[in-house]
């Protein structure tokens, strides 16, 4: 019985230092890491937020880009900052989870604790307009022809392998997948004639697709895109469903007491919520997504559950 009551006085004062951390949160300004170089997604999308969410903060949001192994880099330095709320990074759960083991390192995920979805940014099957009609041709061909379609992506462990490899096995259906260095150098091939089809996120492809020189096939995510809504989910060509877009979101330390997390929180989906910001996201192409960390928590155990049955069937592997 002693042990249970230092245990329940351990916890009780822990609780009790959260709570009077909260009340002075935050006191300073916050740093917030960009796992990618400036001028991407991820960047672009913390800087639209972190304005309106330093006003409600009261404290300035400062973007502190660590690029470098996939993301690996910065969740490094959020990892080594102190619990205390004042590091926060953006990431995915191919960020968190699979670029880490892709670099021989620990999943991130298991020392990053979650504070509010950001946006989920669609992913599609793009291809030339003389290629395919539509997406029920492709997949017919990849059947008749296994491994014969080929269909690039923008590096291998990222959201749009992952979707390619979680449709391959769903449908039972091969395709030869070619991984690029970024999706620059896929959408180059692709309209070069050298592949036959790209997953892709919507906004790199989004250019091309206005310009005609693309055809956009299905959306790999449960709705409808705002912008391209004559775009069939993976439902409606007759496949099973999964969210395949990149769900991306903000972490802190795992130890960081739950009060200043929810602190955290009330800002993010502040930010997220104002409509200048909210409205700029929208034009990229995001679909804006503010939530309380138990739900990000369970976005993420279902795209675990996805990679790791990827995982032991051998069919996603570093090089």
């Amino acid at each position: 019985m002693p042990i249970h009551r230092r245990t329940f006085i351990a916890a009780s004062t822990f609780a009790v230092a959260g709570a009077a951390q909260a009340d002075t949160f935050p006191s300073k300004p916050i740093r917030w890491v960009i796992p990618f170089a400036p001028g991407g997604n991820y960047d672009v999308t913390s800087r639209i937020v972190a304005e309106p969410m330093s006003r409600q903060l009261g404290q300035t949001v400062l973007i502190d880009n660590r690029p470098g192994a996939g993301g690996v880099v910065g969740l490094d330095a959020a990892v080594a900052a102190p619990a205390d709320g004042y590091t926060i990074v953006m990431a995915s759960f191919t960020v968190g989870y699979v670029a880490p083991i892709f670099a021989g390192k620990q999943q991130m995920l298991q020392v990053l604790a979650p504070v509010s979805i950001l946006t989920t940014a669609p992913t599609l099957v793009v291809t030339r307009p003389d290629r395919f009609p539509d997406m029920k041709a492709l997949l017919a061909e990849a059947k008749a022809k296994p491994g014969t379609v080929t269909m690039g992506h923008s590096g291998n462990g990222t959201t749009n392998h992952v979707a390619i490899l979680r449709l391959q096995l769903n449908e039972q259906v091969k395709f030869n997948i070619i991984p690029y260095r970024g999706s620059g150098p896929g959408i180059a091939d692709l309209l070069a004639g050298n592949v036959d089809c790209f997953a892709d996120q919507l906004t790199s492809s989004m250019p091309h697709i206005r310009s005609g020189k693309l055809r956009p096939l299905m959306n790999f995510g449960l709705e409808h895109i705002p912008d391209l809504p004559d775009v069939p989910t993976l439902k409606e060509v007759g496949c099973k469903p999964f969210e395949g877009g990149t769900t991306a979101g903000v972490f802190v330390r795992l130890e960081t007491p739950k009060p200043i997390i929810d602190r955290l929180n009330a800002g993010v989906v502040a930010g997220l919520k104002d409509q200048a910001a909210n409205k700029r996201l929208r034009d990229l192409g995001a679909i804006v997504r503010p939530s309380t960390p138990e739900q990000f928590t369970e976005v993420l155990k279902s795209d675990e559950a996805n990679v790791s049955e990827l995982l032991q069937k051998g069919l996603l592997k570093p090089d």
